[in-house]
């Protein structure tokens, strides 16, 4: 699939993305950023998820790409999500570092706290028995 060729709209039209004759570079080269080890995994998919929604590079299936991106960053070094609604559902400006940063410790902490289920014996407090 070639990186979109004009401006590109979403949300209905009111968010407008648009086109340099560097924005495929800028793109590439924001994306090879996911692989810096020395920063968190957590805040590197949370990046590539924003720079895919807010680059906007295809014509159609940007959201889903970036929902995939980051999905594949955490599964690469052994993070699992046991949930992702929060992270797809919660809307987010191009413009907003904070929510970028809150988009990260969002990602961390749902990272986390699916670790913490997942090593929690069966039979927990909150936990159905299974019955045979």
């Amino acid at each position: 699939m070639a990186f979109r060729r004009a401006p590109a709209y979403a949300k209905n039209g009111r968010e407008r993305y648009g086109l340099h004759a560097d924005t495929e570079h800028r793109f590439a080269a924001c994306l090879a950023e996911a692989a810096d080890r020395d920063i968190p995994v957590t805040a590197r998919a949370a990046r590539a998820y924003l720079d895919v929604a807010f680059f906007h590079p295809y014509d159609d299936g940007n959201a889903r790409l970036a929902g995939l991106i980051l999905v594949f960053l955490l599964l690469r070094e052994e993070v699992q999500l046991d949930e992702v609604v929060p992270i797809r559902t919660t809307v987010r400006r191009a413009d907003d570092a904070a929510g970028a940063a809150g988009l990260a410790r969002l990602v961390h902490g749902i990272a986390a706290a699916g670790q913490r289920r997942a090593l929690r014996p069966l039979g927990s407090a909150g936990e159905m028995p299974i019955c045979g």
